[in-house]
């Protein structure tokens, strides 16, 4: 018989959270503080503003890049939040969660053996897309060193004539590592300097803490080199809503409007009158879940730091990344032993890359109840393995 399956799909790695979290799922009195997923539900005005779409009919396709009124709000909210501007019937597509805009992203713009630069530890599916695509993604680690804040030299050591595009995250999954208006400059430098793109997954841009959130495209000269994928998941506790958008330069976007229009068609219709609702009306929620964040933020890092838990403040999403180097366990043991002797469920960083090794990602989106007995977990298991 023929081989079935593609080399690429088979030489794929499953991802290293589902496998904690189906394990933890098969357990009782876990406390998961596994999956980035906001412990918030969506807030009653946007699930209203869903439901009375379906009262009124309002169950056909929509345009291909989304409704025309929700790409307008999507406009006026990333020139009012970020200062950045776009033609809103050109520039913004509307797709099914972030990770359908990182896929097709990645599939407008790579041929094959393009070099896509992917600053570890991150999210799970970026070299993967990379990969699917027909790409090569090439990694930077990042240290518990430099708070895992990407330094620019490190992007001119890995630069090729292969070399397309930088992928950022800010703040970052897993580490919370926030990137400054300066620090982003900087790399904004190197990436004109070498005529590469950006692409910058501010997925977590409402959850900043510190200071105020730079995206990379208001920066001079960067707007027509980057591509923002970004979505209403985290910010607005849309999870389940499946519904993200794009911002790029035109020509970028129509090249990826062909495949989001083969592929998926429309983002689903009642999810994206949800989000005009948010972005007009749902500022006030966010800030509310960002400052419930920032206690629980301060909370984690005080308490893994007074157990010996080495952990940085993150700027931003709502993870911490402690080491757990002092008790000798690697990543999948610690994490492993944990979820079994405690029944706390946390992500290995090494699923993340090789910069995520000696460490665990611990998101402290859940209860301040939960979190305090988790700590008290977490803290008796520590104890017992030094």
């Amino acid at each position: 018989m023929k081989e079935r399956l593609s080399t690429t799909v088979q030489q794929l790695k499953p991802s290293g959270i589902r496998r904690f979290f189906d394990l933890a799922a098969s357990m009782d009195n876990v406390i998961s503080l596994g999956v980035g997923e906001p412990d918030f539900v969506t807030s009653w005005a946007v699930r209203e503003a869903s439901i009375l779409s379906l009262e009124r009919g309002y169950t056909s396709y929509t345009a291909n890049a989304g409704l025309l009124e929700l790409r307008f709000e999507i406009m006026k909210y990333m020139k009012r939040n970020f200062n950045v501007s776009y033609d809103y019937k050109d520039d913004i597509i509307v797709t099914v969660g972030g990770s359908q805009a990182l896929d097709i992203t990645m599939r407008a713009l790579i041929n094959p053996e393009d070099e896509i630069i992917v600053v570890e530890p991150n999210f799970v599916s970026y070299s993967p897309l990379i990969s699917l695509a027909g790409g090569v993604p090439v990694a930077i680690e990042t240290t518990e060193e430099t708070e895992f804040k990407l330094q620019p030299r490190q992007i001119e050591e890995v630069i090729t004539s292969n070399t397309k595009a930088l992928l950022l995250c800010s703040p970052n999954n897993p580490t919370g590592s926030s990137l400054s208006k300066e620090e982003l400059q900087a790399i904004a430098d190197i990436v004109i300097k070498h005529d590469l793109l950006v692409i910058t997954d501010e997925i977590y841009a409402e959850l900043t803490y510190d200071e105020e959130f730079t995206s990379i495209a208001s920066l001079e000269g960067m707007k027509e080199r980057t591509i923002i994928i970004s979505g209403f998941s985290k910010g607005f506790a849309m999870t389940g809503w499946r519904l993200g958008y794009i911002c790029a330069p035109t020509e970028i976007a129509k090249a990826m409007l062909k495949i989001h229009q083969y592929t998926m068609m429309c983002a689903p219709t009642m999810a994206q009158y949800g989000a005009i609702e948010a972005l007009q009306n749902g500022q006030h929620d966010v800030e509310e879940m960002r400052k419930s964040y920032r206690r629980r933020r301060n909370f984690m890092v005080k308490s893994l730091n007074q157990i010996g838990l080495e952990c940085h403040s993150p700027g931003g999403a709502f993870y911490v990344f402690p080491s757990i180097k002092k008790t000798g366990l690697s990543s999948e043991e610690f994490a492993e032993q944990l979820l079994l002797e405690e029944r706390v469920a946390v992500v290995p960083g090494n699923v993340f890359g090789k910069g995520g090794e000696g460490h665990i990602r611990c998101s402290y989106a859940s209860s301040m109840e939960s979190l305090e007995e988790s700590i008290k977990r977490i803290s008796r298991f520590v104890e017992n393995k030094l």
